[in-house]
């Protein structure tokens, strides 16, 4: 029988996996090592050139590790997920100008309300048990 489980995944995928986690963390500790190292830094013009360095080199390990990724089963689910998103996205019948307004206008306006509301019954309950046990508040 040659049946893959449901959570199995192939041995290439862990293999992508393990790339993806040691490029991550290779842009990491580089960029750590290179902000960290105080002898890189002796001159201004090198601590730009170094920075522009750094963070070349943290977008260009990160691009590998997505493509990499990418390439593994859950990389295409979840490519594919996005585009089915994206044309779900496309469907939805959004409100026009004035009917955002309105709605946010009644959210404030109930909010206000209700907040006015709570200060009251606070403000009462505070009172009957000051009289109640006779501290004033």
């Amino acid at each position: 029988m040659n049946a893959k489980t449901e959570g199995q995944q192939p041995s290439s995928d862990k293999l992508k996996w393990t790339l993806v986690f040691v490029l991550l963390v290779l842009a990491i500790a580089g960029n750590w090592y290179m902000g960290s190292n105080a002898a890189l830094d002796t001159l201004p013009l090198q601590s730009t050139g170094l920075l522009a360095t750094r963070i070349v080199g943290v977008v260009v390990l990160v691009v590998l590790a997505l493509l990499v990724a990418w390439t593994t089963t859950k990389g295409k689910a979840t490519i594919s997920f996005a585009k089915e998103s994206r044309l779900e996205i496309r469907k939805v019948v959004w409100p026009t100008r004035q009917e955002a307004v309105q709605t946010t206008l009644i959210v404030i306006a109930i909010t206000c309300l209700m907040g006015f509301l709570m200060f009251v019954i606070d403000g009462a309950l505070v009172w009957i048990i000051g009289h109640i046990t006779g501290v004033k508040g």
